[in-house]
């Protein structure tokens, strides 16, 4: 099962599992629902809401709205299930062939979004490692989107490729320029650096700018 079919999937069981519960109560429109089933749903919903379509899409958005105020009640969680359901057949008819891309940005941005708090908090070497392996995750995401082969075959052992492989593969296909293959190899020798412990030989404002241009070869270049 791919991303966007596990992503419907999950929306489904959301959908079900109201319905489940709409059949136990007495009341058509939930009255009796106890506090804490709504709690527990309007939760779940908003998480998967999120998970699915981004904190920043239009459907997170209007989530937000109607969680602002009364958030726990079952008006809101009524009308939380119908963004639900919007978000579910607008995958399930295909009006977000992105979604796989989207899932990954989102995942990766919260990454590097931790690597940025880090080094914030004077971490820089922590940092430089998350967001550098951030980095080597998406490349291998290109290459699968790209149908770059992201494994190796040494004598009768199969293993994943290195990323330095990967970022020439990738710019020899034409996935992208010469340049962003310059700017990784360097990416990757600072993340290098980090993970061996050789942390006097780069700087917290380089990890500062490793982090900002990791974030923008990932939008430019989405998996």
């Amino acid at each position: 099962m791919n991303a966007k079919d596990q992503s419907i999937k999950q929306l489904e069981n959301l959908l079900a599992e109201l319905s489940s519960l709409r059949a136990r109560t007495r009341s058509r429109d939930l009255k009796d629902l106890p506090g804490n089933e709504v709690v527990r749903l309007v939760t779940s919903a908003r998480a998967a809401i999120r998970r699915i379509a981004g904190p920043h899409s239009a459907y997170f958005d209007q989530c937000e709205k109607l969680v602002e105020f009364a958030p726990h009640s079952v008006s809101r969680l009524e009308q939380l299930m119908g963004v639900v359901d919007s978000l579910r057949d607008d995958l399930s008819k295909g009006y977000l062939d992105s979604i796989a891309e989207l899932i990954h940005g989102s995942i990766f941005g919260d990454y590097l979004e931790m690597a940025q708090h880090l080094l914030d908090e004077g971490y820089k070497d922590a940092a430089a490692v998350i967001a550098g392996s951030t980095l080597e995750a998406h490349l291998r995401k290109l290459c699968d989107k790209a149908g770059v082969e992201s494994q190796t075959q040494i004598n009768d052992e199969v293993r994943p490729k290195k990323a330095d492989q990967m970022n020439v593969d990738l710019a020899g296909k034409g996935v992208y320029s010469k340049l962003d293959q310059k700017n990784v190899t360097a990416w990757l020798d600072l993340r290098n650096k980090a993970a061996h412990g050789r942390y006097n030989e780069y700087s917290g404002s380089q990890v500062e700018l490793l982090i900002s241009g990791i974030r923008d070869f990932i939008t430019r270049n989405p998996a």
